[in-house]
């Protein structure tokens, strides 16, 4: 395809991101110089308030995967994708009713912290380097990404802005830590939105207005949102979006080190709360505008589809090559949209970085040397976050052989983010399930959700099942069309038919589930855990919600764990009860010195507060 490279102005946007990202790192590591410990350095002082957590959170997660792969999927597939708008609000309910208690109020840092209090050492260390590899192949894609459309709409050297990437977000964020991630994610979540914004303006303009828009959208059937065939190998669905996305996104959320880890940044329990609440008016905010430019996009191609016609060579390369359309005469605006990508993928990636960098110290960098200063420390954990700055953007390499960014990204989360989901699922809401059962469960769940991920890439599914709906070359110049069509498959196994060939938004709860149901088998099978031996702040008693009119059902369900005996709130209250009754804990393989305190209780906010762990900690 023809190149259509940038204009001086749009070079000055574009540079204007990196340098005023880059001058938030500066600015923190210059103001926080004083400040200098590594809990300062990787979790903000725990004095976070809620606004610039919500823009993080927002930011994050909603990446350039969402800035080129969502509107690319509702461009080819149809407007079924906002069916994630439900998916995305039972997840921040779930998360921030179920698992952010849990977390915040037993005052750990790393996640993975409560799984050596829950069980023992072993399952902790486990879930810690799955997460590892996880982060790194997610933040691989979310890099290449933007480097893709940079390079598409510029010419600009693929593997060039690959590394710009990278070093511009290892610089602000071993300099700054999470503060300076924070805050950067919360100005980048503003040029996303003003990005997406200046996009559906023009583009709705070319075609006519929005009423054109959503006629020309209903003629080409993209439309057609809610379909609620049940069969669990379609790719979109009513049920794998709602079911599948929430499992999904609920490994992303629920129990994801760099979600949580900006959470506990947060002064009270009810700062996080409203965080995540607010994130999910970012979140759907967002998911509105790229649906949108999805339809808009296919309103302006719907004659000459750009993809089957070989003008471009990917489907991520839609939104790019459609920018460049809609402001090729306007200077500086398509440097806006490459920014507001970039800030997508520059948020992702130092926020994995700082989470990475945060799961390492605390689970094994403190482990073997629990004596550190507070200087050595806080230069370790830059140490940590350069290393991971190095190997995330070394990973974009692979990305590329990965297909779709959206589909490679989920799948990704799904095959990881499901087995630890199940993980953290089985020690909230399962008193009974001992540490076999724990480490037994993972690694079910692990096998069961690589097997059919990898299974789906070797054997593709059905095109009847993933076929995008029809696009047209009609009015294409004659000399670019290219023959398409349905991929032609070798012989297969009967099994690729049915289980590889599930949708994607599935693999989490195929893993999930699987380690749920084998992690309770052998809980059972090898002897149940004594409710008596557990502190009640490390579970949640959901069954207090379906067993609220028998005291007895709802004893039962406990299974020994001592809810209602008062020590829970003299705990919450008071945080020396918690060390004082730690044996139980002990005997799981804690040791005594790392044992944590509870934050405070303030009984007139009716909220918890950090104030108590660091007085305690310090």
């Amino acid at each position: 395809m023809e190149v259509k490279n940038f204009a001086i102005w749009d070079y000055v946007v574009f540079a204007a991101l990196f340098f005023v990202s880059s001058g938030i790192g500066v600015f923190f590591a210059i103001k926080e110089r004083k400040k200098a410990t590594s809990r300062e350095f990787l979790v903000g002082g725990r004095q976070m308030s809620f606004g610039p957590v919500a823009l993080s959170l927002t930011a994050s997660f909603m990446s350039a995967v969402t800035v080129l792969g969502t509107p690319s999927e509702v461009y080819r597939f149809g407007a079924s994708f906002a069916v994630f708008f439900i998916a995305y609000l039972f997840v921040v309910i779930l998360t921030s009713e179920l698992f952010l208690p849990v977390f915040y109020r037993s005052g750990i840092t790393s996640t993975y912290e409560y799984l050596q209090l829950r069980f023992n050492k072993p399952v902790r260390y486990a879930a810690t380097v799955i997460y590892i590899v996880q982060t790194i192949l997610y933040t691989g894609v979310v890099v290449y990404a933007p480097a893709l459309a940079l390079n598409q709409v510029t010419g600009f050297d693929l593997w060039g802005s690959v590394f710009a990437t990278g070093i511009v977000c290892t610089f602000y964020c071993t300099l700054g830590g999470l503060k300076a991630v924070v805050w950067t994610d919360a100005f980048q979540m503003v040029v996303m939105f003003v990005g997406f914004l200046t996009v559906l303006i023009q583009g709705s303009t070319h075609a006519g207005g929005f009423h054109n828009v959503l006629e020309q959208s209903t003629n080409g059937s993209r439309l057609h949102i809610f379909d609620f065939d049940v069969d669990p190998l379609r790719r979109h669905t009513f049920w794998t979006i709602t079911v599948g996305g929430t499992f999904t996104w609920l490994g992303i959320y629920g129990v994801n080190q760099s979600t949580i880890q900006r959470c506990i940044s947060c002064k009270t329990e009810k700062h996080a709360k409203l965080a995540l609440y607010f994130n999910l008016l970012g979140l759907w905010i967002i998911l509105v505008c790229a649906v949108f430019s999805g339809l808009i996009m296919y309103s302006h191609f719907k004659d000459c589809d750009p993809w089957t016609s070989g003008i471009i060579s990917a489907p991520d390369q839609l939104m790019p090559y459609f920018v460049m359309e809609i402001f090729a005469t306007m200077p500086g605006l398509p440097g806006l949209f490459v920014a507001c990508a970039f800030s997508g993928t520059l948020s992702t990636v130092a926020a994995s970085i700082n989470a990475l960098a945060t799961v390492t110290f605390e689970d094994f960098v403190k482990s073997c040397f629990p004596h550190l200063s507070d200087k050595l420390s806080t230069w370790i954990s830059k140490g940590l976050c350069l290393l991971f700055g190095v190997m995330c953007t070394s990973m974009a390499v692979a990305a590329s052989v990965l297909g779709g960014v959206v589909q490679a990204s989920l799948s990704i989360h799904g095959m990881c983010g499901g087995p630890m989901l199940g993980l953290f699922s089985l020690g909230i809401l399962f008193p009974f399930v001992n540490w076999k059962g724990a480490l037994g469960g993972l690694l079910t769940g692990i096998i069961l959700s690589f097997w059919v991920a990898i299974g789906a890439f070797i054997y593709p599914a059905p095109a009847s099942k993933t076929w995008p709906l029809p696009l047209s070359t009609e009015q294409c110049i004659k000399s670019n069309v290219t023959a398409t069509g349905s991929p032609v498959l070798s012989s297969r196994p009967a099994i690729a038919d049915t289980w590889y060939s599930i949708s994607y938004l599935y693999y989490s709860a195929v893993g999930c589930l699987g380690c749920i149901a084998a992690g309770v088998i052998i809980s059972l099978l090898t002897g149940r855990q004594r409710g008596e031996d557990i502190q009640p702040l490390l579970i949640r008693p959901v069954c207090n919600l379906f067993c609220f009119w028998s005291k007895k059902y709802k004893t039962l369900c406990w299974c020994g764990v001592q809810h209602d005996s008062g020590t829970e709130q003299e705990n919450l209250e008071n945080g020396s009860d918690w060390k004082q009754g730690a044996e139980s804990v002990l005997q799981n393989g804690l040791r005594r010195e790392s044992l944590v305190h509870v934050p405070g209780y303030d009984p007139k906010d009716k909220s918890y507060n950090n104030m108590a762990f660091e007085i305690t900690h310090f």
